[in-house]
């Protein structure tokens, strides 16, 4: 009986240092995000902190109970094995230390696994990973102080069990799948395949057309649709990595002249990178006269969130997106960094004399608009003068946005999206002097690569958008019109793939990149 009651009170006691440890965290975790947008100078009001408090422990709370649950279960196993052999006296310090380490080094695997370089967000700062290591401190010592007494067996079973129905329960908060709409009928045609996660298509003037490789490669294809074996030389070094790697291939206004093409990548190293622009002249599978017309500053670390689309507008000017580097957010709205931003470039890489924050000793000639989270989308409709983005969201809060120059998007202060450990990131959804997007999805499809179609073929899709999404696995149509913008069709979901790029080709169909190791590039008849 006496046994049975000390399992019972350590499992108990178990459960209330884990519910403690979960909320303390929780409550680090939202404090920190919402310091993060005081420190950009905006006001948090106490109804706004106490939404986001109130959310995060509805929504992060489970998710961050697994993380924080396994490493308390093991670091405070460890803790009493230790504390029976040695028998120091020191229980609570011992618990604590051990549950501090044990979310430590939870958060240094996670960081490891997870697509993102850090996983909490709280964490990207020195301060924050020492407070939520504080407060599973605390919840060690807790769990130290309530089992004094020491105990025979263990309550591994019970803790086991207890770490499950937290796994159920936060599988629950993750977000479910988006509903197809009906598609229209069409053909598919496999143009090339056996490219290594193809990223951008660029039409030749003579037939053929020109495609990235995230790798590093750029690779001709010829007028009959035959992939050349070897990659065109002269490609400048590509730093490759998870996101990193070669993105956008444009050609010159004036290519018929000056054979020119221009490439957007990423450069440098895991420690210090960039996303970089280059030109060079093609000469047959060669690059010849590459030179780099601009780097973002400053070096940011992490192999995430570089953008990487670039556009012409009618002046000759160069349209390039960038990203937020992820654990940089709060830098899409800092003028000093190129970081979260939409850059306008001469040819040769100046900024030109007329962009929005030229002659401002605070703010970056180049930048053209900013507030943005991953831009991976871009194009100017000629038509109507439109330059229209698109940009991914974290978990929801995707956006389509027509780019006005010095206007501000928002990123991180107003958001519809969460982040994917469920933590919101801001209270605020809109704010004064931050535009609102055309459209935005909630939950998330992962928007990359847009057209907006002014083909023949497909006469019931003029003037729309053709927006790839990675994570729904097919191209959403949306209609543009008199400023409002309407998600009314979900296409190609029977081809299974991640969409990379959308174009239109010369001949009026449409095309696509796959991205996979084995990419395909696929063209779209009715």
């Amino acid at each position: 009986m006496a046994g049975r009651q000390g399992k019972m009170k350590s499992v108990i006691s178990f459960v209330v240092a884990l519910v403690a440890g979960v909320v303390l965290g929780t409550l680090v975790q939202t404090q920190f995000n919402l310091l993060a947008l005081q420190a950009m100078g905006v006001a948090v009001g106490i109804d706004a902190r106490v939404s986001a408090t109130v959310h995060d422990l509805v929504s992060f709370a489970p998710l961050y109970g697994i993380l924080f649950g396994v490493s308390f279960l093991v670091s405070q196993t460890v803790a009493s094995a230790v504390s029976r052999l040695v028998g120091l006296g020191l229980r609570v310090p011992l618990f604590a230390l051990a549950g501090g380490i044990g979310l430590w080094f939870a958060l240094l695997v996670a960081n490891a696994l997870a697509p993102m370089p850090t996983l909490i967000a709280a964490t990207r700062s020195d301060g924050g990973l020492i407070a939520m290591v504080l407060t599973a401190a605390f919840a060690g010592g807790l769990f130290g102080r309530l089992t004094a007494k020491p105990q025979k067996g263990g309550s591994v079973r019970a803790s086991a069990a207890l770490l499950t129905c937290c796994l159920t329960a936060g599988l629950g908060w993750l977000p479910g799948p988006i509903q197809a709409q009906p598609s229209s009928d069409y053909t598919v045609e496999t143009m090339v395949s056996g490219l290594e996660h193809p990223w951008s298509l660029a039409f030749l003037p003579d037939g053929g057309a020109l495609v990235t490789e995230r790798a590093g490669r750029l690779r001709r294809i010829l007028v009959d649709w035959e992939l050349s074996q070897e990659p065109i030389t002269g490609v400048p070094p590509v730093f490759n990595d998870a996101q990193a790697g070669l993105f956008d291939v444009l050609l010159s206004p004036e290519f018929g002249a000056n054979q020119e093409i221009f490439l957007a990548y990423a450069c440098g190293t895991a420690s210090a990178n960039h996303l970089c622009v280059a030109r060079g002249q093609l000469q047959g599978m060669a690059l010849r006269d590459v030179v780099e017309i601009f780097r973002a500053k400053p070096a940011k670390q992490g192999s995430a969130h570089f953008g990487g689309r670039m556009a012409w507008l009618p002046d000759g000017t160069l349209i390039v997106t960038l990203g937020d580097g992820f654990d940089y957010r709060e830098q899409a709205q800092d003028l000093s960094s190129h970081l979260g931003k939409i850059v306008r470039l001469n040819p040769d890489g100046t900024a030109p004399a007329d962009n929005p924050f030229v002659g401002r000793e605070d703010a970056l000639p180049e930048i053209y608009s900013y507030g943005h989270r991953n831009v991976q989308g871009l194009v100017y409709d000629s038509v109507e003068g439109l330059l229209i983005a698109h940009e991914h969201g974290p978990r929801g809060g995707d956006e389509i946005n027509n780019i006005e120059p010095g206007h501000n998007y928002g990123w991180p202060v107003i958001t519809h999206g969460i982040d994917y450990t469920g933590a919101m990131i801001t209270p605020f959804v809109e704010r004064e002097g931050m535009e609102q997007p055309l459209l935005h999805w909630t939950p998330s499809i992962a928007p990359s690569g847009i057209t907006r179609y002014r083909g023949d073929l497909f006469p019931d899709w003029q003037g729309h958008l053709l927006v790839g999404a990675l994570a729904d696995k097919s191209v959403h149509r949306v209609t543009l019109e008199a400023g409002q913008a309407s998600d009314v069709e979900s296409l190609f979901e029977a081809i299974g793939e991640r969409i990379r790029d959308v174009a239109t080709g010369p001949d009026g169909a449409v095309y696509l990149l796959t991205d996979s190791a084995d990419g395909r590039i696929l063209r779209i008849l009715p």
